[in-house]
């Protein structure tokens, strides 16, 4: 990989020797004239230092944060404000010192020094501020002017954080008063509304009240069972009901209903009495039946005035009477069971009303809970608004206290002092040195760019290297012959240097088309290349020539009809009348387009026609295709000397006709994208063959060309199916002395 490199470079220094010693001479004329400068003037340099300035004696917290914080912004950017430096230069030039903020910034230099605290922050240590200028008066009180104004920054800067800090707590303190007070208003009225009853629940009246109604109701059930019974005993002696027992003892005490009842009873009497002596009709018995109908008739009135509603229906007179016939002592058990029926009906209303309660006291136990959380929630409310109010209040009054401490947060430590600064002016000789070395990196440099953006390949080994990348077989490098020594391009000369190039050149060829063809060695061979003047037609003539003295029949037939014929090279004229009649030609009709070549025994060559106005034409005539296929079965080979692939598509359209292409590349011709994009495209036609690749007029001696291992591998079964015997049973079978056919 070194060697290529070097060798590339090489060959790019040559081509762009002018422009590394344009660029070394251009680099020693700069240093030159940089030696040839005159030392610089006296320069000056005034050094102060800041440290940080903490109160004696700080009695707020506000002071102490407020002195740090100062303390955390002393930044380069701080430091040199535009503000700071424009009041600098506004106090200077009053004082008759012509400067300007810009001017100040440049020549200013500061180094803050920052060191670990107890809690491994940074905290400020000191502040080195430097000065330069070429006059030492100027360098001292600018530094001076600007020390003071950089106290008096901190100092206004501290102040205005201060004086916002306090600031927005009093704005921020009316909302937050707002916020108490409406908290408090709040558990105010929910303890006006439930704080009877949470506090009847905290003393335990509440729970006094629930066990007095039970104790109540259940005294009360013992009355009710004593009632019962005492009226069950009454009921059973007077036979009555309790309304019934009501109804006989207050129809018995009413003295109206006695007369009735003496009265009825006179007129029955009577009645019954005269019954015996005077029939029904007598106006005496009817008198007496119209007075008893009468007397029972308000009997029945009266005993509703007595009872009024309170039996379902009227009785009868035959019932009243006997509802109101009673004696004392049974009126007497009447109006006590009477009382203890109206004793009973209040005990029931009593525990109706008591269950009522009962469940309206256990009700309002059971919310007590949620009014307990409730007036807790309220309360940390306002605890919580109370808290922070007196936060806000405790710091603003702590930050109103800290303006008498409020200070700068830089004190002056160390005045400004002036001193020379040493300057050591370089030897010339150093600086044409070093002015040389530059140059050769620059020359260097350039010519290593230049060759990288040359879009030519400059040596065989890239060429190797593209081919191996496409899978391109390389059939062999044909080094460049010496033009001093007068060596022939071709090699009718059995002595000729690169004969055995060649032959192994067509032993690679006819491996890699068993190889590629199924066994089937190529019989007609295109050889093309990318552009002009890669040495195809050359490699094309010697290829047969190499052919010709295996003992081959070979032709070479020239169908480049964009350019002239190049079988003068042979000692053959072509023949001018083919020009104007190509099909004719091809077809035999004119002469016999197969000539013998003078000097070499088995090889022929077809003259091109070229050039002609419409090539494809010829191509695709069916001449052409009977010539071509005559032409494989008189020969042996036949190796087809095509155009280049940028100038047509001739390739394309004569590839199928053979059995594979040949692709001839130069270095110093072949421009690398061309041949990349010729590759990609051959790739994507899956139809044509690439037999391999050649590399012509390689800077290789002939000697090491002659000594490269290029020889294909192939399988035995190729051998096999080429020759029709069997091979040794190795995988691989080396191949390296001319195979004959």
């Amino acid at each position: 990989m070194v060697m290529p490199l070097l060798k590339r470079y090489g060959l790019a220094l040559k081509r762009y020797k002018w422009v590394a010693v344009a660029a070394f001479l251009g680099t020693l004329g700069i240093s030159g004239v940089l030696a040839m400068q005159p030392p610089p003037e006296e320069e000056y340099r005034t050094t102060g230092v800041l440290v940080q300035n903490t109160p004696v004696v700080s009695f707020t917290a506000t002071g102490v944060e407020l002195q740090q914080q100062g303390q955390g912004i002393i930044t380069q950017d701080f430091l040199l404000a535009d503000i700071l430096l424009s009041r600098v230069a506004e106090q200077l030039n009053n004082g008759g010192l012509e400067i300007t903020p810009q001017q100040i910034r440049n020549r200013t230099n500061i180094n803050i020094n920052t060191g670990g605290g107890e809690e491994g922050g940074n905290i400020l240590q000191s502040v080195n501020v430097t000065y330069q200028s070429g006059n030492p008066q100027e360098a001292e009180a600018v530094l001076s002017v600007l020390f003071q104004g950089m106290v008096e920054l901190s100092r206004v800067t501290n102040r205005a954080r201060l004086g916002t800090i306090i600031g927005a707590l009093e704005e921020r303190l009316p909302a937050i008063e707002a916020e108490l007070r409406e908290a408090e208003q709040t558990l105010e009225a929910y303890d006006r509304i439930e704080g009877p009853a949470i506090q009847a629940a905290l003393d335990g009246s509440l729970l006094g009240e629930i066990s007095s109604s039970q104790q109540q109701r259940r005294q009360n059930l013992i009355t009710l069972a004593g009632i019962d019974a005492q009226m069950q005993s009454l009921q059973a002696q007077l036979g009555l009901s309790p309304e019934a027992a009501y109804a006989s003892s207050a129809l018995s005490a009413d003295p109206i209903v006695q007369n009735l009842r003496a009265s009825i009873y006179q007129a029955e009497s009577q009645i019954k009495t005269l019954s015996r002596d005077l029939r029904p009709a007598h106006p005496t018995m009817v008198e007496l039946q119209n007075s008893l109908e009468t007397y029972d008739q308000l009997l029945q009135e009266r005993a509703v005035e007595v009872i009024g509603d309170r039996l379902p229906a009227v009785p009868s007179a035959e019932v009243i009477r006997q509802n109101s016939n009673l004696d004392p002592a049974r009126a007497q058990l009447a109006n006590q069971l009477v009382g203890l029926k109206t004793q009973r009906d209040a005990l029931i209303t009593q525990q109706q009303v008591l269950a009522q309660s009962e469940q309206q006291l256990r009700a309002a136990y059971t919310r007590l809970p949620n009014k307990q959380l409730e007036r807790d929630r309220l309360a940390q409310q306002v605890a919580l608004k109370k808290a922070l109010y007196d936060q806000v209040q405790a710091k603003r009054i702590d930050a109103q206290a800290a303006e008498a401490e409020t200070v700068s947060s830089l004190s002056v430590a160390s005045p400004p002092s002036t001193e020379v600064i040493p300057v050591e002016a370089a030897s010339p000789i150093v600086v044409l040195l070093l002015g040389s070395i530059v140059g050769l990196g620059i020359g260097g440099g350039l010519v290593f760019l230049l060759d990288m953006l040359d879009p030519t390949i400059r040596i065989f080994e890239d060429l190797d290297k593209l081919f191996e990348e496409q899978d391109i077989p390389l059939l062999g490098v044909i080094p460049e012959l010496n033009p001093r020594q007068a060596e022939p391009l071709l090699i009718t000369d059995l002595n000729h240097p690169c004969s055995e190039i060649y032959e192994r050149l067509r032993s690679n060829l006819q491996l890699s088309g068993l190889a590629i063809n199924d066994g089937q060695i190529p019989k007609t061979v295109l050889v093309t290349s990318p552009v002009f003047h890669e040495g195809k037609t050359t490699t094309a003539y010697n290829l047969g020539i190499a052919s010709a003295r295996a003992g081959r029949r070979t032709l070479i037939v020239e169908m480049n009809f964009r350019s002239p014929s190049q079988c003068m090279r042979f000692g053959i004229q072509p023949d001018e009348q083919a020009m104007i009649e190509p099909l004719q030609y091809y077809s035999g009709r004119l002469s016999d387009p197969i000539r013998m070549v003078p000097g070499v025994a088995n090889l022929f060559i077809t003259p091109g026609i070229g050039p002609q106005r419409n090539p494809t034409a010829i191509l695709d005539s069916s001449e052409m295709s009977r010539f071509l296929k005559d032409s494989k079965a008189r020969f042996d080979f036949v190796i087809l000397d095509a155009p280049h692939f940028t100038g047509s598509n001739d390739v394309v359209l004569l590839e199928p006709r053979t059995d594979g292409m040949v692709i001839v590349t130069r270095p110093g011709v072949t421009k690398k994208p061309i041949i990349k994009e010729v590759l990609e495209q051959l790739e994507e036609k899956e139809d044509i063959r690439v037999l391999g690749g050649v590399i012509n007029s390689a800077d290789i001696p002939i000697t090491a060309a002659q000594m490269r291992d290029d020889t294909l591998i192939v399988d035995d079964d190729d051998l096999e199916n080429a020759n029709g015997a069997s091979s040794p049973a190795s995988a691989k079978v080396p191949v390296r002395a001319p195979v004959e056919f």
